[in-house]
């Protein structure tokens, strides 16, 4: 007897008494597996396979879900159509390429005008999905752009730029694959909700990004591996969908993350809407060509109650960027936005230089920089220890940093005058129990604040400049140094500028 629901007769004691007893229900059945080759693909790298995984894909969602099931071989693909309720289950040994030719067009978008070509389109990739839901990756094998997916930001016909892209989609999960040359984005992800990248390789340093989650909420990378040379994982919101979103309850942890020549962890820079309650915890960051740590507010958006914990850096220009523009690409030309309620704890970096070669130089000071309209606001450095490569003279105690609101590399500030930390335009900053060195002598102070209020400096330590200065606060007020020595137990040398 074959039914949902199961009943047993148990026969107790002696008399033969008789309970009926509802048990469990029973297991669901396997989903049903619908295997590419039976579709027609012949997995040699030579004939062009996407329409069989269509066919494939289609059949899985058409009975209500489904495995696709990608066998060991290389299946060369044009853009592949993703659908609702389908597991892609590739194989060890498998491998989709992308094909030179053929991709999908990027379909036109009215809102275009607010961001670049490769975040305004989402049909021009290798695997694309728009208002799917319940779509899984699993196994072992390999997404691969093949040096086959564009990196200009200007693709010629019929050819993609991405080899993920995901626009209202729900539900989501990347478990186990591997990436590689995923072009200007491994994957791109717009108005999502649930999203889940665990134990995934995404490996396209020779290339552009990696993850790109946008306008995005309940999204979580954990166990896994990005190496990039732009931004490696990066929270964005811009205009590609005619409206701004709330991104939120985004979690980043257990992983290694690397960007060559730019940003590893970041939020923008395009920044629409708004951000708040993410997370970053236990990740090595083994490389950035820009920041390590960044966060940019530059059309508007609101970014607060972020969180990093327990966080290495090495090889990183700048380790920790926190900056405030008005460049206002949205909609209404908003105002300038905020960065407030931001946390570190247990951050720790050492080999502070760029990993590959970068305009603007191989190391740039950690940074906050407000705007005199938006100051950046209650941030907090609780355990934080940075090694910095230090070597500059005491002369540069003495330069003043332009403003720039129009732009947000680190570069843009050039040499600071100070070593550990430069702030200007920000309230509410604290540093507790941290220590800040340098690995040659250096004649900058550790803090230089310009313009700041309530600034405090608790139990920590710094290295002795080499020049007449350890903490120097310009036209600021209410700071505070206390509990506060050098490295070997000096009392530290502060100065007041107004």
């Amino acid at each position: 007897m074959n039914r949902s629901w199961r009943s047993r007769l148990l026969v107790l004691g002696t008399a033969g008494a008789t309970v009926l007893a509802m048990a469990t229900p029973a297991l669901a059945a396997p989903e049903a597996t619908f295997n590419i080759r039976d579709y027609g693909a012949k997995g040699d790298g030579k004939a062009i396979d996407s329409p069989a995984i269509d066919k494939a894909i289609t059949a899985a969602s058409a009975a209500g879900g489904g495995v696709v099931e990608v066998p060991s071989g290389t299946y060369l693909s044009r853009s592949i159509h993703l659908k609702s309720n389908i597991t892609i289950n590739l194989a060890a040994g498998s491998k989709i390429i992308a094909a030179g030719s053929g991709m999908d067009k990027p379909e036109p978008n009215e809102f275009d005008d607010y961001q670049d070509f490769g975040h305004s389109h989402f049909r021009n990739a290798l695997l694309w999905g728009e208002n799917v839901s319940n779509i899984h990756f699993t196994g072992t094998g390999t997404i691969d752009g093949d040096n086959k997916l564009d990196t200009s930001n200007n693709p010629g016909s019929g050819i993609a730029d991405k080899a993920i892209s995901l626009k209202f989609c729900k539900n989501v999960t990347l478990t186990g694959i591997t990436m590689r040359q995923g072009g200007h984005f491994a994957v791109l992800a717009n108005g999502c909700d649930g999203m889940k990248f665990s134990n995934v390789k995404i490996l396209t340093s020779e290339d552009r990004d990696g993850i790109n989650i946008i306008n995005s909420s309940n999204v979580e990378v954990a166990d896994s591996i990005v190496e990039a040379s732009d931004d490696a994982v990066v929270f964005k919101s811009d205009y590609a969908l005619g409206k701004t979103f709330v991104s939120q309850n985004n979690v980043v942890r257990d992983s290694t993350i690397k960007s060559t020549e730019n940003n590893a962890l970041q939020f923008g820079s395009e920044t629409c809407g708004n951000f708040r309650n993410i997370r970053f915890s236990n990740l090595k960051v083994t490389g950035a060509g820009k920041a390590g740590l960044g966060i940019v507010s530059m059309d508007g958006s609101v970014i607060e109650d972020i969180h990093y914990n327990n966080i290495t850096l090495t090889r990183t220009t700048t380790p920790i960027f926190l900056h405030v523009g008005k460049r206002s690409r949205c909609p209404g030309k908003p105002p300038a936005g905020k960065i407030r309620d931001i946390h570190f704890t247990d951050i720790t970096g050492t080999s502070l230089t760029s990993p590959t070669t970068v305009p603007g130089g191989p190391e740039h000071t950690s940074t906050i920089s407000g705007r005199t309209d938006s100051m950046i606001e209650d941030v907090t450095f609780t355990n934080v220890k940075l090694n910095v490569p230090g070597n500059h003279p005491a002369s540069d105690a003495n330069r003043v940093p332009p403003e720039n609101s129009t732009e947000y590399p680190p570069r843009i500030f050039g040499v600071r005058p100070s070593f550990g930390f430069w702030i200007r335009h920000a309230k509410d900053i604290k540093f507790v129990g941290s220590t800040f060195e340098f690995e040659k002598n250096d004649g900058r102070p550790a803090f230089l604040t310009n313009d700041t209020t309530g600034v405090t400096i608790n139990g920590v330590k710094v290295e002795r400049s080499t020049g007449p200065y350890d903490v120097t606060f310009q036209k600021s007020s209410g700071q505070s140094v206390t509990g506060s020595s050098t490295t070997t137990g000096a009392e530290l040398r502060t100065r007041t500028q107004n």
